[in-house]
C-alpha cells in the first residue's frame, strides 16, 4: 500500500489543473475545489486511480484523503464554520503555501 504524503491537519492546495481541456478523460476532482486551500481530515488509504480505470487502464494505488474546505470561502454563502468535506485523491494535492 502506498503511504500518505499529507498527515491529518496538513494544509493543502487543490492543484488549479483542467486535464479534460486536453483531451478525453474521467476527473473525480470538483471545478469547484481546483486552486483551493484547504486541510486534510484524514486520509482514507490507498486505492486505484479511478481516473485510469475509467479507460481500463492499469492504476496505481493512490492515497486517498477527507478534505476539508470552509464553505464561505467557496461558494461566499454560508457562515463562520461551516465547511465541506471532500474525498481527494493525493496525486491532485499540494501542500499550500
Amino acid at each position: 500500500m502506498t503511504e500518505p504524503r499529507f498527515e491529518p491537519g496538513a494544509r493543502i492546495r487543490v492543484k488549479a489543473d483542467f486535464p479534460e481541456t486536453r483531451g478525453p478523460c474521467h476527473i473525480r476532482t470538483p471545478h469547484y475545489l481546483r486552486g483551493r486551500e484547504g486541510a486534510v481530515e484524514r486520509p482514507l488509504g490507498a486505492f486505484p486511480n479511478p481516473e485510469d480505470l475509467a479507460f481500463a487502464r492499469p492504476a496505481a494505488r493512490i492515497p486517498l484523503y477527507h478534505v476539508r474546505f470552509d464553505q464561505p470561502s467557496l461558494w461566499n454563502e454560508g457562515q463562520a464554520g461551516d465547511t465541506v468535506l471532500v474525498e481527494l485523491y493525493e496525486h491532485w494535492l499540494e501542500p499550500a503555501a
